[in-house]
């Protein structure tokens, strides 16, 4: 089982961008891209099937069909993925679609359009963490504790 990244993004190159800063986690963590919400869900299927776990999900906003924020929304709503992270990486919602990525899908986190780089990988890192740290996460059973976690994640990182 490997916990998956799942990154939400319509423009080649911002999903190429995307990729290539999250490099890092190569090899201790699955990354799935998907172009749009009915692609994502797709994903979200072959994550499943082969008995890995959706931990975060990276998504854009403006999407063609369905926006990020509702993508988010339906899969909050999905018991199987309720401690599932979210993180919008837009540079186009508004308000209100923040309010209700917020509200409605309990948004973890939001970095806008363009990111910095470190920030991501730190957001990620921090998201990754908090998924695992969950009472009824098995894979780190020794590292029950944020520092612990985050000591043997910033070691594996080297």
């Amino acid at each position: 089982m490997t916990l998956t990244i799942l990154s939400l993004e319509d423009e080649a190159e911002v999903r190429q961008a995307l990729e290539r800063d999250l490099e890092e986690f190569d090899g201790r963590v699955r990354l799935d891209l998907a172009e749009d919400a009915s692609d994502a869900w797709s994903v979200v299927d072959e994550i499943e099937a082969d008995g890995d776990e959706l931990a975060l999900v990276l998504s854009d906003h403006r999407l063609p069909g369905k926006s990020g924020v509702d993508f988010l929304v339906e899969l909050t709503a999905d018991p199987r993925f309720s401690s599932t992270r979210t993180v919008l990486v837009t540079g186009q919602a508004d308000q209100s679609d923040t309010i209700k990525a917020l509200n409605q899908a309990g948004l973890d986190y939001y970095i806008a359009k363009p990111w910095d780089p470190t920030k991501l990988r730190n957001v990620v890192r921090e998201q990754l963490t908090d998924y695992d740290l969950r009472p009824e996460s098995t894979l780190f059973p020794h590292a029950r504790t944020r520092l612990e976690f985050e000591s043997w994640s910033h070691s594996v990182a080297k």
